[in-house]
């Protein structure tokens, strides 16, 4: 068996398995949301690694114990970059495991967990059925001054890509929202399958993060950067703070925390599509 390890510097471990995680009836919850049921844990390893095993597919070791998924899987990685990025998660805690920091490992697990059992095609539908109320798409009547704001922030993406799809979206200020015509749905549909399983699953992620599809399309397309992206799903609550004031260091934390689950999952896109379509679309850009 082929078999190669990368040492990270830094002290690492093993995570425990997870009937002692969490009861069995809760694994489903624990899956998709790590930090509901670890919030933190003092560090009990020392060293981190990655290795290849026969199949191919990469595995995380905390020191001499291979890591698992809440769910009692082997936690494996489909390629090397990604077992990277999960063990640096690892390696980068310190006394304390703040699991909730950990977005990259908590993508993976949910991806291999599948706690909720769903096909690619029930995670293309939910996507699109999140276009119908992106907020980019959902527009105030007043005040002029956020009239104006949202026009000039959110028209210029929402163009970009009714131009790069060629399709029609469109923006309401009707509590309904805009109709979306089934062309576009159909367009994006077929777009999406494009993607593997893991990589909408990441997808997914962004999109709930920035509650919106054109958003996140355009943060994994590369035409906005993840601070741009963050702070045009937060247009109306930056108006609102200009105006009232800020919330002392409550909402820097809240856009810092967005930002850096958005980022994450955007990485988790780019990883897990390292040998998909979706990467070389990327790469032709």
């Amino acid at each position: 068996m082929f078999r190669r390890l990368v040492r990270l510097q830094g002290p690492l471990g093993n995570i425990l398995s997870p009937d002692k995680v969490c009861p069995r009836n809760q694994q489903l919850r624990c899956a998709v949301n790590y930090s509901s049921a670890l919030v933190e844990k003092r560090r009990f390893y020392k060293d981190v690694s990655i290795s290849q095993s026969e199949g191919g597919l990469y595995e995380v070791n905390l020191d001499r114990r291979k890591l698992k998924t809440p769910g009692g899987k082997l936690f494996t990685a489909p390629n090397e970059a990604m077992a990277i990025a999960v063990a640096t998660e690892w390696d980068a805690q310190k006394d304390t495991l703040k699991y909730y920091t950990m977005h990259l490992t908590t993508l993976c697990n949910t991806a291999l967990d599948n706690p909720t059992h769903r096909t690619k095609e029930q995670m293309i539908s939910a996507a699109l059925k999140f276009l119908e109320t992106d907020t980019v798409c959902y527009r105030v009547d007043e005040p002029p001054s956020l009239v104006e704001l949202q026009k000039n922030e959110w028209d210029p993406v929402l163009h970009w890509i009714e131009n790069r799809y060629n399709v029609t979206i469109g923006s309401s200020s009707n509590i309904l929202g805009p109709e979306i015509p089934k062309e576009t749905k159909d367009t994006f549909r077929q777009h999406l399958k494009s993607y593997n399983f893991w990589s909408m699953t990441g997808l997914e992620f962004v999109i709930t993060q920035l509650k919106s599809v054109v958003l996140a399309i355009g943060v994994i397309d590369r035409h906005l950067s993840v601070e741009q992206a963050v702070l045009l799903s937060r247009l109306e609550e930056e108006y609102q703070i200009k105006y009232w004031g800020n919330v002392e260091w409550a909402h820097d934390y809240e856009s810092y925390e967005l930002r850096a689950r958005t980022a994450a999952g955007a990485l988790f896109v780019h990883l897990s599509s390292e040998s998909s379509t979706v990467k070389r679309k990327l790469m032709q850009n």
